[in-house]
């Protein structure tokens, strides 16, 4: 469903581009409102630069992130501050993250990565009884109602960009610099396969072209 002309849409890339604000970052806040104000370990899978791993590590008494691109994953580690309880892992989020159990388990932008229904069953493996997943994740838009969120995302995603930058052009955070992909999964099918996984998972659609996962292990 074509929304804006191939002309307008190029306009929009080069103002977002001179204005870039980094929509992941824009949910961490909403992560940690989800989350008890203690808790003993925390996995963040997709850590990028670090940022939520970091924030996790106001909470958390340790927290393992893992990422598979190893120059970004060492920009985290000079980024993070010596003695916050975080340890930067180089792994392969299906076959290297680092032993449970976790009492919460985040995973921002990442999973549309990886298969999907065993990626969730992996990281339900690596939960401790009582724990929570919080994901955020992209779908590719499929319905009326994604195509809505998705025009509204629009005008919306160059305010937030001239807001956060200042009116100013900008460099790209380091958080933008990990490699990206489309999402394949329409949003009815993430819900369909991860109710089956994680039965009673909570999933809601979301501005700025992601939608929200959250479970805890009984």
């Amino acid at each position: 469903m074509k929304i804006l002309s191939p002309g307008v849409l190029r306009v929009l890339e080069r103002f977002n581009a001179a204005y870039p604000w980094d929509h992941n970052a824009h949910y961490h806040r909403w992560i940690l409102r989800q989350l008890p104000r203690r808790f003993d370990r925390a996995l963040d899978v997709g850590a990028g630069s670090g940022d939520l791993a970091r924030l996790l590590a106001g909470r958390a008494d340790a927290v393992q992130a893992v990422d598979s691109d190893p120059v970004l994953t060492a920009r985290a580690q000079m980024l993070t501050p010596p003695g916050l309880p975080v340890t930067f892992t180089v792994a392969d989020a299906m076959a290297g993250l680092p032993a449970g159990p976790y009492d919460v388990i985040t995973c921002v932008a990442t999973i549309h990565h990886l298969p999907f229904t065993q990626a969730l069953n992996h990281l339900r493996r690596h939960l401790a009884p009582g724990g929570r997943l919080v994901i955020v994740g992209l779908s590719r838009a499929q319905t009326p109602v994604d195509h809505l969120l998705g025009a509204v995302a629009i005008p919306a995603n160059a305010a937030m960009g001239w807001l956060k930058n200042k009116g100013r052009p900008s460099q790209r955070p380091v958080s933008m610099t990990a490699p990206t992909r489309p999402a394949d999964m329409p949003f009815d099918d993430i819900v369909r396969e991860a109710g089956d996984v994680l039965p009673g998972a909570r999933l809601r659609r979301r501005l700025f072209w992601r939608y929200t996962l959250v479970w805890d292990l009984p």
